[in-house]
């Protein structure tokens, strides 16, 4: 008889966990708070079309990963060639930036400007490079900083880049540069980040069309997942280890081992007594909300790109999806499009208070503003609010986290997995990786550190990705 497991969260980590579990003869049961499953990475329909939480797609080199997620898709997805640019002050540049294109589109004087200051940065050098404004200066000078960087990113984040910890750009940009680009234009062998690939692997029928298929195998599996259940608080023993947990509807339920996809903050004060020092900690971690403005736009072909990030100061918004740009199969209806807008804001902010017809407006105006549509081609808004959505790497987060990582290996059942729960900007990639390697650990006796995904663990022996063919690896390059 297996492990019974009980997985708060149905999210890309904790679905993966939970069925991998399940395949290894576990008893999983798996409470997801909303009416359905996926967490960030939803597909819902809209207007007559499928539309996801954002912009979401999947790209990773780990063969585990990428075999888990095709035996999940199956032959359902389609290869997309990825664009995505920057919109400044009424142009496009190529993301990641193209050096001489980006240099030409600024103009001569602006070209000059920024040249200059990447070969003063160079020649000067760099002491500090712990926050995320010194990291990226850094490599690309202070002026393309300040015209591609600070402004999305103090959006996003909502603080100073100075106050920014460079874990964000060591993890999302960290083999980017002026120099790279340019190396790309002169033809000498650019590095490629593996985020940033030209072409990535999409569900037809959506993103969250993987994290039903878990949620369903999970079922045939002979385990469960409850939809509309909060898990309200732990179950402990006299030896302080948790034993279970306790929903809102009052009923207690006995597990082996409790996984975590709830945020780290909200775990932690679960765990904990009022009067414990841990609690002082949580002060110091904070999360950043998003809020998402879908508009059914009377016009198609409004721009190329899966997204856009928008650089503009004078507008809120960060960046803008566009849901026919990625496969046909999603948009049954090309007369019309749907544009998602997302805005970023605190739980003290004015926004996240704001009441949804003055935010559609907001956008509306803001869209028109710089270019993309008329008001006039506007049909429908909708907003979606997701809190918690981001953790914020403030600078000098990583102490509060290394003392709830030591405050939470006295719960030896009780483990964290996944973007809220570990407090890490994952991917959807990292986030699965999380729930196979954590099904390792129980069931195969592996000792995988988890809290290390993201930053530098790297489990694949050989190099794999996704083709249209299937998965190919360094052995076997014939899949094209």
């Amino acid at each position: 008889m297996g492990h019974r497991i009980c997985i708060i969260g149905g999210g890309p980590a904790g679905l993966s966990a939970g069925y991998m579990l399940a395949k290894k003869g576990c008893s999983v049961d798996v409470f997801e708070l909303s009416d359905s499953v996926g967490g960030m990475c939803k597909t819902f329909p809209l207007w007559g079309y499928q539309v996801d939480l954002g912009p979401h797609r999947f790209v990773s080199k780990d063969k585990k990963v990428n075999s888990l997620w095709l035996e999940m898709v199956g032959h359902e997805y389609k290869m997309v060639h990825r664009k995505t640019r920057i919109y400044y002050e009424g142009k496009y540049f190529g993301y990641p930036l193209k050096g001489i294109e980006a240099l030409a589109k600024l103009g001569a004087m602006e070209g000059f400007h920024c040249l200059f200051s990447y070969l003063y940065t160079k020649v000067k050098g760099s002491k500090d490079e712990d926050d995320f404004e010194s990291w990226t200066i850094s490599r690309f000078g202070k002026r393309l900083f300040e015209i591609f960087f600070k402004t999305y990113s103090e959006k996003l984040w909502g603080i100073d880049c100075k106050d920014l910890d460079s874990d964000f750009a060591s993890q999302r940009i960290r083999k980017l540069s002026l120099g790279e680009a340019l190396k790309g234009i002169l033809g000498i062998g650019q590095k490629k980040h593996a985020t940033l690939a030209d072409q990535f692997a999409y569900p037809i029928k959506g993103t969250g069309y993987i994290y039903n298929q878990m949620a369903e195998k999970i079922e045939e599996l002979g385990s469960h997942v409850h939809l509309g259940q909060c898990v309200q608080s732990f179950i402990r023993g006299d030896d302080g280890q948790a034993h279970g947990v306790r929903l809102a509807n009052g009923q207690e339920l006995e597990y082996d081992f409790v996984i975590s996809t709830m945020p780290l903050t909200l775990l932690v004060k679960a765990l904990s007594q009022p009067e414990d020092p841990i609690r002082n900690v949580l002060k110091k971690l904070s999360y950043r909300n998003t809020i998402l403005v879908y508009t059914l736009v009377n016009k198609k072909d409004i721009f190329d790109d899966q997204w856009l990030y928008i650089h503009s100061a004078d507008v809120g918004i960060g960046r803008v999806t566009n849901y026919n740009n990625w496969v046909d199969d999603i948009t049954s209806d090309k007369d019309h499009t749907v544009l998602c807008s997302e805005l970023w804001c605190n739980d003290d902010g004015p926004m996240w208070k704001e009441n949804d017809e003055t935010i559609i407006q907001k956008v509306d105006q803001e869209l028109e503003a710089i270019g993309l549509i008329d008001q006039s081609d506007i049909i429908e808004g909708k907003v979606i609010r997701i809190p918690r959505s981001y953790p914020v790497y403030k600078k000098g987060y990583k102490e509060p986290v290394s003392k709830i990582e030591a405050f939470l290996k006295d719960f030896e059942n009780v483990i964290p997995i996944g973007r809220y729960g570990t407090f890490k900007y994952n991917n959807q990639d990292h986030s699965i990786l999380m729930g196979i390697l954590i099904s390792e650990n129980i069931c195969d006796g592996k000792s995988h550190e988890l809290w290390r995904v993201n930053t530098d663990y790297e489990t694949y022996q050989e190099s794999a990705s996704i083709t249209s063919s299937g998965l190919a690896t360094d052995k076997d390059p014939k899949l094209e």
